[in-house]
């Protein structure tokens, strides 16, 4: 087997410092690469003078740290396995930029890590009819507009395997981030979506071979859900859900946050509506909300088909809730979302992403202050 030094080296250095990740990054920051780290291991206090006597110690044997590494590479390598350092191309960029990113992660799939557009997906593992219904239109709605969005989230219950298994479905790329190492999987019940996931997404996990699903494992593995990613969207969560650790990273790493807001009372919609109103989530109904608020509809189908103009389809070809939306504007044109809701008697989400749809087919317009025009 030939193994690249670097690599190795980075992933001794990740055993004999597993107890401070951040000073292991520190000092690779410093000087530039783990085969350095490694020259001065001797000297570390030269390096950084504050580092701790627990440091000094370790770095006195690395044998064991170095048998461990090479056990894991030679795993990796006959499992289609990719170690990635912190250096290397492949590594998630915008990852890098965070000042507590893993100095190593495992990845196995076939998506690019650094796409032009990568957003996470997170919330609550009891997910709810309303939010299942929320990830199926959205995911398909980003399909439409950012046909080559990737989809991040963490492969548990609920919201995360249901946004998985909804980009899978409309043919983007998903990826799940693991709390544990890519030799098992939890839960045991998504093998199916994850090996799908393979071939079109990947698995990626900062934790070697052998590492256990801990607790204190999926909040670490929250920060690589949200350093990966360009935006976080919180589909439903409790008053103290897991997904409200991901946003609370997100917005430490200045990154965008948004929530879709649900029904006063209702549990899983706490923790979302909290977030809304303690201003650190955007509010968002629909894809097109989302994709506006990024900037993203310069080079979005929505923008290209605004521009060219679509045709319209027969209305014999709508569903339901669109012939509803559209004899509601027949009798009295030119209405706001919310007044569009009142007539029909829907939700907003449900009329939201109706009228998302009218407009794609080009039977509807929107017009300044939010007014929804019929053409005619």
């Amino acid at each position: 087997m030939n193994i690249n030094q670097e690599t190795l080296y980075a992933v001794a250095l990740t055993r004999i410092n597993h107890f401070n990740v951040a000073t292991s990054l520190q000092l690779y920051r410093k000087l530039g690469s783990a085969t350095t780290i490694m020259e001065h291991r001797h000297d570390i206090r030269a390096v950084l003078p504050d580092a701790t006597p627990r440091l000094i110690e370790a770095f006195k044997d690395i044998s064991d740290a170095m048998r461990r590494a090479e056990k894991e590479l030679e795993f990796d390598e006959s499992h289609r396995i990719k170690p990635l350092v912190f250096n290397d191309d492949e590594y998630p960029q915008r990852l890098r930029e965070c000042e507590d990113a893993p100095l190593v992660l495992y990845y196995r799939g076939t998506a690019d890590l650094n796409k032009q557009r990568i957003i996470s997906v997170v919330g609550t593992r009891h997910c709810t009819v309303y939010g299942q219904e929320i990830i199926s239109k959205f995911i398909s709605q980003l399909k439409e507009l950012c046909p080559d969005t990737l989809v991040v989230s963490g492969l548990a219950y609920g919201v995360d395997i249901h946004a998985h298994r909804n980009a899978l479905k409309n043919g983007l790329e998903t990826v799940g981030v693991l709390a544990h190492g890519l030799d098992y999987l939890y839960p045991t019940a998504h093998r199916e979506t994850a090996t799908e996931m393979l071939k079109q997404g990947g698995l990626l996990t900062e934790f070697m071979t052998g590492t256990n699903a801990d607790k204190m494992n999926f909040v670490r593995r929250n920060r690589i859900v949200a350093g990966t990613a360009d935006a976080t969207i919180l589909v439903e969560s409790a008053a103290h859900g897991g997904g409200l650790i991901t946003t609370d990273i997100a917005n430490s790493y200045s990154r965008d946050v948004f929530a879709f807001p649900g029904n006063i009372g209702m549990p899983y919609s706490e923790g979302c509506n909290n977030l809304i109103r303690d201003n650190k989530a955007a509010l968002i109904t629909s894809a097109e909300d989302f994709v506006k608020t990024m900037g993203w509809e310069q080079d979005s189908k929505l923008k290209k088909a605004r521009e060219k103009g679509i045709e319209r389809q027969i209305f014999h070809e709508l569903t339901d809730d669109e012939a509803r939306i559209v004899n509601t504007l027949q009798q009295t044109n030119d209405l706001q979302t919310n007044i569009i809701a009142v007539k029909c008697g829907m939700p907003i989400t449900t009329i939201a992403s109706t009228l998302f749809s009218l407009e794609l087919k080009g039977i509807v317009k929107l017009y300044a202050g939010g007014v929804y025009h019929l053409m005619n």
